[in-house]
């Protein structure tokens, strides 16, 4: 999927001190190999949660930053050791939506058909290799629902700041 990344990248940072050494980024896929690095970067970032196993299929993505140096030597460049300096990881997960026609039925058996459909809902995201789901609720009706919700094992989560990043075509990306 992002095999055209590989080995590309490449950005020149503004105002290099020495041009003997001109440090420059590159992004490439993820490697085994990269793990220990990537754990000294979670350790040292210091937040409340367990750097995720990369085996995990759902990391769809996988990117290491790193930086090297290029040495100018008769105008050959030459590759010296890498260093990472971070990673982008994305894992899949799932936005639930809820349509239920609010006229049909009483309050009461609406519920049980929502009982219904959410058993097989999470049943068949399981059977599908989902690990969770999340549901963003309209703000008439969260305090209510949610706390029905909470009833079936949803839990609310402020502890984290949720962002959004909707995604379109830009720039095309060059290389071979």
């Amino acid at each position: 999927m992002l095999s055209h990344l590989s080995g590309h990248a490449i950005s020149r940072p503004y105002g290099c001190c020495n041009p003997d050494r001109v440090p420059f980024m590159q992004i490439r896929e993820y490697q085994e190999s990269d793990l220990a690095a990537l754990r000294a970067i979670h350790a040292a970032q210091g937040f409340d949660y367990p750097l995720p196993d990369l085996r995990n299929p759902l990391f769809v993505t996988k990117l290491i930053l790193s930086k090297a140096h290029e040495e100018n030597e008769s105008h050959q460049a030459e590759l010296q050791q890498e260093q990472i300096i971070g990673a982008a990881l994305l894992r899949l997960t799932a936005e639930a939506y809820l349509l239920l026609d609010p006229t049909a039925g009483t309050p009461s058996e609406r519920w049980q058909w929502l009982l219904q459909l959410h058993a097989a809902t999470e049943r068949d995201a399981w059977q599908r290799g989902l690990e969770d789901v999340h549901a963003w609720l309209p703000p008439p009706i969260a305090r209510k629902f949610g706390k029905r919700i909470e009833t079936l094992g949803w839990r609310r989560d402020d502890t984290w700041t949720p962002y959004c990043k909707r995604l379109a075509c830009t720039a095309r990306i060059s290389g071979p």
